[in-house]
């Protein structure tokens, strides 16, 4: 027979071992949703907004140097390790809205989805977020990146003059040359990197119990993105490539417009019969991803 003072000690002990699993399970579920919170659109506009041109500022050498291995005229007769921050103007004005832009229906789509989808569906709705993202984004991204880039290919001009000369040559809807292929683009690495990064934090946050803060999300950020950019690169050579060729050349070979799949597919296929894109679809891979990397460790 137990000693009467041993009962209390064993309800204190079993009763103290419930709240424990409530709290482990509690706090799992905390950082699930701590982990995937919804931010406030206008703080996702101007957060998104500043941290993307800090960005596209502090990596330009990289991109660069990237547009310039991938173009299909050599490293070289682009300009080399030369006027490498040729085309900054451009990017510094279109930075800021298009990441804005972004992030903003990024948020947007997945706080009118998440409340009607479950832990298993939610990459599936980041997913459609960032694919929304990125072509509401692109609208603002693509002409001051078709004249970035071109700029970039051609140090010894500047971006006012490239951009009026495609005005001029092209008209007002050359400067969306390319958008087609930038959406084609971006919405694959987003679909890698997003889900990943969210992934990622959910489940760093699962290990610590407890939400993960911002070097811990920047390095998730980090890996997700440079894992989708080193997929993605051969698409982004060839969006690089239609970006840089004026209308006469891309009219050469065929009649239909860029922004259709056909018409794209046509392309790929161009550049394979003239021996260019298979010797250069990871051109500017490793700068890419070095790019991703840094971008995220900076955030």
């Amino acid at each position: 027979m137990s000693a009467p003072w041993q009962e209390p000690v064993s309800s204190v002990s079993s009763a103290s071992s419930l709240p424990r699993v409530s709290v482990t399970v509690s706090g799992e579920r905390e950082c699930e949703r701590g982990a995937m919170q919804l931010r406030d659109p206008r703080k996702s506009f101007v957060a998104g907004g500043v941290a993307g041109i800090c960005v596209d500022l502090i990596l330009f050498p990289l991109d660069t140097i990237k547009t310039r291995l991938q173009s299909s005229q050599g490293f070289s007769k682009t300009g080399g390790f030369r006027g490498i921050y040729a085309g900054v103007p451009s990017a510094a004005i279109g930075s800021f809205p298009s990441a804005a832009a972004f992030f903003v229906s990024y948020e947007c789509i997945k706080s009118a989805l998440e409340p009607h989808s479950s832990p298993k569906t939610a990459p599936l709705v980041q997913m459609v977020g960032a694919s929304v993202g990125e072509v509401v984004g692109c609208l603002i991204r693509v002409p001051t990146e078709l004249v970035k880039q071109r700029t970039q290919a051609c140090p010894t001009s500047s971006s006012y003059k490239i951009f009026l000369e495609t005005v001029k040559q092209e008209g007002f809807f050359g400067l969306y040359r390319g958008y087609g292929s930038t959406v084609l683009r971006e919405i694959p690495f987003s679909l890698i990197q997003l889900p990943l990064w969210e992934s990622l934090k959910v489940l760093w946050s699962r290990k610590q119990n407890h939400v993960v803060n911002s070097w811990q999300s920047a390095v998730c950020g980090a890996f997700a993105g440079g894992v989708a950019g080193a997929i993605t690169t051969p698409l982004d050579v060839a969006k690089t490539r239609i970006m840089l060729a004026r209308a006469n050349i891309l009219l050469s070979f065929s009649c239909l417009d860029e922004n259709t799949w056909i018409s794209w597919v046509t392309f790929l296929w161009w550049q394979k019969r003239s021996h260019e894109l298979p010797t250069g679809r990871y051109h500017g891979g490793g700068w890419k991803c070095a790019g991703r990397l840094e971008e995220h460790l900076e955030g």
